[in-house]
């Protein structure tokens, strides 16, 4: 088995350039003031990436040549961004992180990249993730993995970790991330990042998400400070409004109004965290008190089959795949997908008559959901049951039985807001581990109610500023 093992450093491309040491909206702001060129920016932001690349593989295909933003009233006009290679960019191949086809130029945006380059982004490419988007790593079966800027010897999280990875080392500032059962927070979790699951239906939707039984994907962004995601959210809102969610506007910074927060530190699927990730939800609890919210531990019953059907939904989602691959590549071969992917379809191939009730109980998981809600404003969260682990541990390698108890044992507490529909936001804490990698908490909200999330993200932020790469 090949092995892609790499002496643990730290990398960033942070220096005095163009981009210097800005988030996405300060960065806009200096193109606006004419303190630097979008063309400046562009031609530094794509050394950047050179830079950094060569060690985290983040990077999927780049665009030849840049064009300039289209939406100049945008909030991130001119600035450089990724899309990730899940979803259409005109003259780019879309490959899923898939070795199972020969992916063809897209012809046409993905409804999603038409409201994110609204935001006047300028995009130079698109970022690696697994195959699928299945893993919570973004790692292959013989091909190099995409590593965590704070450690390279451990995993960046998936499945927007080639994202995550590039706006941690300070390639660029923000980055297109979708999310499907945590991959916006997972990876933002792993490499100290802001990284928010909008209410399903809060950004557009692709027509094949909203034809199966269960839409359990949402599109986002991972950026580095609270205020880049608010502004991205303000600009998509601009772009296309759900009339059906309530008006989001620009949340520019933390409230007065005190919350009722409650907390766990284990899954409610009986996940135990480990020591680390427990004792950065216990530190975040006591920022939230000193701030003056009400917090308290919460517990809430889901059906104890929502992990088994979550998977068997991943699972019908894996065989949907194998059976109409011949859409995304004429040559798509379903014996060429990762192990992973073969591994999911297989044993949805064992139990698929099952499939209605799976769905039934899934939708139902809203209302135990909201039962836990009651009397709460938000609940605080560990974003993943353990700290990122080494490159190798979840790779799809590693045998189908093993990979699987790993992933369920990492994996405990994002999908539940998929299923649901509701917003989360994956936040960097304070705490790290020994060897220096991010830990992340997640908050939860009510159906509609990012502006509580991010109202809380900016008190946090200012609080205790989050830990800075280029500081490491």
């Amino acid at each position: 088995m090949t092995t892609f093992e790499e002496e643990r450093t730290t990398v960033h491309a942070f220096r005095d350039d163009a981009l210097g040491e800005h988030d996405a909206v300060g960065l806009a702001a200096a193109i606006r003031r004419g303190e630097v060129s979008a063309a400046e920016v562009a031609r530094d932001a794509a050394e950047r990436v050179r830079a950094v690349d060569a060690h985290l593989h983040a990077v999927q295909a780049d665009v030849a040549a840049p064009a300039p933003a289209a939406w100049a009233g945008g909030a991130f006009a001119g600035v450089p961004s990724f899309v990730k290679d899940n979803t259409d960019y005109v003259g780019l191949p879309t490959g899923h992180g898939s070795a199972a086809f020969t992916p063809r130029a897209a012809r046409r945006h993905a409804p999603f990249t038409r409201q994110f380059l609204s935001s006047g982004v300028t995009v130079l490419g698109k970022t690696r993730l697994p195959e699928f988007g299945f893993s919570p790593t973004t790692e292959f079966e013989g091909a190099e993995p995409v590593r965590n800027p704070w450690n390279t010897g451990h995993s960046a999280g998936g499945s927007s970790g080639g994202s995550a990875a590039l706006v941690a080392a300070g390639a660029v500032p923000i980055a297109h991330a979708n999310d499907g059962g945590g991959s916006i927070r997972i990876p933002a979790a792993c490499c100290g990042l802001v990284g928010l699951k909008p209410t399903r239906g809060r950004v557009v939707q692709n027509a094949q998400s909203r034809q199966l039984p269960l839409d359990i994907v949402s599109d986002g962004v991972v950026s580095r400070s609270v205020r880049d995601t608010a502004a991205f959210l303000a600009d998509a809102e601009r772009y296309w409004r759900n009339p059906k969610l309530p008006p989001l506007g620009l949340v520019e910074g933390p409230s007065e109004r005190r919350l009722r927060i409650g907390y766990l530190r284990d899954s409610p699927s009986g996940v135990t965290s480990d020591t680390a990730t427990r004792d950065a939800v216990t530190e975040t609890v006591a920022r939230l008190e000193r701030l003056g919210h009400t917090v308290q531990p919460v517990e809430f019953a889901i059906d104890p089959r929502f992990t088994d059907d979550f998977l068997t939904y991943w699972g019908l989602l894996s065989f949907l795949i194998g059976s109409t691959g011949r859409t995304l590549g004429r040559d798509f071969d379903r014996h060429r997908m990762d192990g992973l992917s073969r591994g999911l379809r297989e044993e949805y191939l064992k139990n698929w008559r099952g499939t209605p009730g799976v769905v039934r109980r899934l939708k139902r998981t809203k209302e135990a959901y909201a039962a836990g809600f009651r009397g709460l404003d938000l609940i605080l969260s560990p974003v993943l049951a353990h700290t990122p682990p080494p490159i190798g541990h979840l790779s799809p390698a590693v045998p189908y039985a093993t990979l699987i108890e790993r992933i369920l044992a990492y994996v405990a507490f994002t999908p539940v807001d998929n299923v649901v529909g509701t917003p989360s936001i994956s936040l960097p804490s304070a705490s790290a581990t020994e060897d220096g990698l991010p830990i992340g908490v997640m908050f939860a909200g009510r159906p509609g109610s990012e502006r509580t999330l991010l109202e809380v993200a900016f008190a946090l932020e200012a609080e205790r500023p989050f830990r800075r790469i280029q500081d490491a």
